[in-house]
């Protein structure tokens, strides 16, 4: 090819610095995207080259996160709970540093019944289970989570569940967040509100993010409780704890919750300066012998100073028995 009296032009693009890692949130904000062209050519037999400008561009901070519910299924609580736990994560999709405000809800439609909104706790800890009295309270503007870009924080969602629910039932609460930096339609324009002072640009999903997560309630466990009562006969007939008084008490056994309870024993330890008065034992009225034998209790042979009652198998709904003993104060 005859290279005099023809121009032969090479145009290269020369990127300045470095290819960044991908990342999932994009280039971080604020990075100099940098371009310069070159040209070189030949004309009558001598080479020449020339260097374009350098154009650089910053990257803008995208204001942009996710909220997901973190809890594997609806949370399982009985009614009348307390502070019934529901777990959140909060990850700034965003490339950029972000403080988040947040807020929650539990009035939600489509469930069967509402939560009664408590609190919102961050995971202080960062062990990702919420630890009473470890986990902040979260107080809104004055300890909003800020997170670097792709970084994530557990949050907590606390309610009461009414006693009214019933079981089989779901109740929902809600968590929001919002960009401190800027909030608006997808493409809103925050200027200098970004890093290094340029500007932000509000994401697809406008700055905002929320999710929901769910109870379902369901029967109490099965659980037996002791209620006792002593009722006093003074040697004259009142009802004064004197010396010489018999207290006679009756302890109630009380199965609750669903389903049965296994293996129940009672055991009553004798008062200290009383004194036992022998063949006074009875279950549900009927005399229960001192000794140990085929009965269901005993008087000191199981253990030295204490009635025991071996009630077996308790039923829920079913009347609760009773054990009845007498002392004398000394």
């Amino acid at each position: 090819m005859q290279r005099n009296g023809f121009l032969f032009l090479s145009v290269v693009a020369i990127l300045c610095g470095a290819a960044a890692a991908a990342r999932a949130e994009g280039t971080p904000a604020g990075t100099d995207i940098t371009n310069q062209a070159t040209v070189t050519y030949i004309q009558n037999g001598t080479v020449g080259s020339a260097r374009s400008n350098l154009v650089s561009t910053a990257v803008a901070e995208v204001l942009e996160m996710s909220l997901t519910w973190q809890d594997a299924a609806a949370v399982d609580l009985i009614p009348g709970t307390r502070d019934g736990v529901l777990t959140f994560r909060l990850t700034n999709t965003g490339n950029g540093s972000d403080s988040f405000n947040l807020s929650g809800r539990s009035t939600i439609a489509g469930d069967d019944f509402d939560p009664e909104f408590k609190a919102i706790h961050l995971d202080t800890n960062d062990n990702g289970t919420f630890d009473p009295g470890a986990d902040q309270p979260y107080i809104a503007g004055s300890n909003d989570p800020v997170l670097g870009a792709d970084a994530f924080a557990v949050i907590f969602v606390l309610n009461d569940i009414p006693q009214t629910a019933n079981v089989g039932e779901t109740g929902m609460s809600l968590l929001a967040a919002a960009s401190n930096t800027g909030t608006g339609s997808p493409g809103t324009v925050i200027p200098a509100a970004g890093e290094r002072g340029l500007d932000a640009v509000v994401g697809s999903a406008g700055g905002r993010a929320d999710e929901t997560g769910s109870y379902r309630i369901v029967a109490a466990a099965a659980q037996v409780a002791l209620v006792k009562s002593a009722v006093v006969v003074d040697p004259a007939g009142g009802s004064l704890p004197v010396r010489g008084a018999a207290i006679t008490y009756s302890i109630t056994v009380n199965a609750t919750g669903d389903g049965t309870t296994d293996d129940v024993v009672v055991s009553d330890a004798i008062p200290a300066n009383t004194t036992y008065i022998p063949g006074t034992l009875k279950l549900n009225g009927a005399p229960i012998t001192d000794a140990v034998d085929t009965d269901a209790g005993d008087m000191g042979g199981t253990t030295p100073g204490r009635v025991t009652v071996v009630l077996g198998d308790l039923v829920t709904g079913e009347p609760g028995p009773i054990i009845a003993f007498t002392v004398t104060i000394d």
